[in-house]
């Protein structure tokens, strides 16, 4: 019984999972302004394209 009050106690104390889960939040955040951010650019790209191609004569209809 005392072994488990002990372990529990130094699982308390340590600070490794605490910094785990940080980095586990921190890594999320960042994949999701990543995804944001990919997301954007490639609607903007898009919209890029298909207004030039709209611009080019013959509308961009896609060749001959």
């Amino acid at each position: 019984m005392l072994r488990m009050v002990d372990k529990v106690r130094r699982f308390l104390v340590s600070e490794d999972g605490p910094t785990a889960v940080e980095y586990a939040v921190m890594l999320a955040l960042i994949i999701v302004v990543c995804l944001t951010a990919i997301q954007t650019i490639g609607t903007r790209a898009n919209s890029t394209f298909t207004s030039v191609g709209n611009a080019l004569p013959g509308g961009g209809g896609g060749g001959s």
